[in-house]
């Protein structure tokens, strides 16, 4: 439950992503990230609360004895743990590398987290020892705490985290460049929706284009248009049909803004302003040629991807010098960052200014030879190796999509000059990296810890060993029942203790077992 909570934890980064596919598969919008979410923190809510009373009871010398309700719970977390961890490792296996890059960030203060629980853990962990009659066990028992708690004292000598550097060392903040505007802000791939980037701070502007069945570059990520627009209401027999093959006069009747209101990606919609969700509600699909517009006239770099059209289109061989064309006449080249591969050596050649960017990492020698001046690479394959030895040559590396305020962090202490964003409106605010500090502070946390932790386990040890031998215990009552020195703590009336003492005899009270229907005598 630990792991999937962590996992599903650090991955809201990419929830949107998750949405889509299941809407994709399912054919309706529903937040299952967050219905996931929630689940998942319930149900470890729930495990964690029964685990603290059977600490609780077991420091006081008890035994937890669970009903068969909880015991169900309990098997009902197991199964839904399992199967949502192997269900996201077998359809979302990228994920894993976005939790081990959280470990880069949040692994020092997870350690000092853990070395704090060990520290509480050794309160039942010693009075459980001390109360054991068999060495074997005690050595066990003894012999498991200490090897995790001094695993833990030892595993920051090989933590690595790029946040971790001297002072000075930290380069500029990676610039922004939204995703598809600001799709936070305003429907995905709408004027509104770069215009909305720019007003946030934005260096670059990202989209994704393909080619209308007349010719003309439009802007649009899916294949089809049955997700951000309603084609389904004004051509409800096309809704699968490709983009690309409706004319552009087609696609000027089709309203691009509805579906950010209805559907909510973001969970924003509700705070836009009533005259952005009037403007939002009526967007329509943009040509290219507008969106360049809104870049030159606010000197915003381009960045964009080029989806071939399918065989049988009338532009599906002359689509790049098509596109090509329109960028030539409405913004200046060196704004572009071109990331289309396809004929990159005669794009060049047309047009020299262009900022060649690749979507693969090579070796520098064939970035070089294909003039790449730019990487745009997926945010897990972020290395701050790999991106210095970039730098090196001049060859700048963009990450892509990072939205959650640590991972920005990240890129920008590995020092990635720039990144892809839906959050641009959140990470223009961050001035700072969030987990920055300095090796000799970062040691000083890790042996203050260690040190405090040691003598606080220590004492408890000792508290609990002259309680046991120093202090003799009271040897009638239920601290030496039944199995050894535990007594029973039930969760149902399946037994019951009955005290019967009358005050005017000094006889001890007399502790009898009577069954629930029994009446309690006075």
């Amino acid at each position: 439950m630990v792991v999937l909570l962590y996992f599903w934890g650090q991955t809201e980064n990419d929830y949107n992503d998750f949405d889509w596919f299941n809407f994709g598969t399912l054919g309706f919008w529903f937040p299952w990230s967050l219905v996931l979410l929630v689940v998942a923190a319930a149900l470890f809510t729930y495990v964690a609360l029964l685990l603290v009373l059977a600490v609780c009871l077991l420091s006081e010398g008890q035994r937890l004895y669970l009903h068969w309700s909880h015991k169900m719970g309990i098997v009902v977390t197991l199964v839904f743990s399992v199967t949502a961890t192997g269900i996201m490792s077998d359809l979302w296996s990228k994920e894993w590398k976005t939790l081990l890059l959280s470990l880069q960030v949040t692994a020092p203060f997870l350690n000092l987290a853990a070395v704090s629980l060990m520290a509480i853990l050794s309160w039942p962990v010693a009075l459980h020892f001390f109360r054991m009659n068999k060495k074997v066990r005690q050595v066990a028992i003894l012999g498991l705490f200490l090897s995790v708690l001094f695993s833990l004292y030892l595993v920051p000598l090989g933590m690595y985290s790029p946040c971790i550097k001297e002072a000075g060392t930290l380069g500029p903040a990676p610039k922004l460049i939204g995703h598809r505007g600001a799709p936070m802000l305003a429907p995905e791939n709408t004027v509104m929706s770069f215009e909305k980037a720019v007003e946030a701070g934005g260096e670059g502007l990202e989209t994704d284009v393909t080619i209308s069945y007349d010719g003309v570059p439009f802007l649009m990520h899916d294949s089809t248009l049955r997700r951000t627009t309603d084609v389904a209401e004004v051509f409800p027999n096309r809704t699968h049909l490709d983009a690309s093959m409706f004319t552009w006069a087609e696609l000027q009747q089709l309203n691009a803004g509805k579906w950010f209101l209805l559907r909510d990606p973001f969970g924003t919609a509700s705070s836009l302003s009533e005259v952005d969700r009037s403007k939002a509600q009526n967007q329509s699909v943009p040509s290219l040629a507008q969106f360049l517009e809104v870049a030159a006239r606010s000197g915003k770099l381009v960045l964009f991807d080029l989806r071939r059209p399918p065989y049988g289109h009338p532009y599906s061989q002359s689509y790049i010098n098509t596109t090509l064309q329109v960028v030539q006449d409405y913004i200046n080249s060196s704004q572009v960052l071109w990331l289309p591969s396809e004929d990159r050596d005669l794009v060049h050649a047309a047009d020299p200014e262009l900022q060649q960017t690749s979507g693969q990492k090579a070796s520098i020698q064939e970035l070089m030879d294909d003039h790449i001046s730019r990487l745009n690479l997926h945010y897990s394959k972020m290395s701050q190796q790999q991106i210095s030895k970039y730098e090196s040559v001049n060859i700048t590396t963009n990450l892509y999509v990072i939205s959650q305020p640590w991972l920005y962090t990240l890129a920008w202490c590995a020092g990635a000059q720039s990144v892809t964003t839906n959050s641009i409106h959140i990470l223009s605010n961050i001035n700072k990296p969030l987990f920055l500090m300095t090796p000799e502070e970062y040691s000083l946390m890790w042996i203050v810890t260690d040190f405090a932790s040691a003598f606080l386990i220590f004492a408890i040890f000792i508290f609990h060993w002259w309680r046991e031998r120093g202090l003799p215990f009271w040897s009638g009552s239920s601290q030496t029942q039944e199995n050894g020195p535990y007594s029973k703590f039930r969760t149902d009336s399946s037994e019951v203790v009955c005290v019967r003492w009358n005050p005017l005899h000094a006889d001890p009270p007399a502790v009898t077992n009577i069954s629930p229907s029994s009446v309690f005598s006075p």
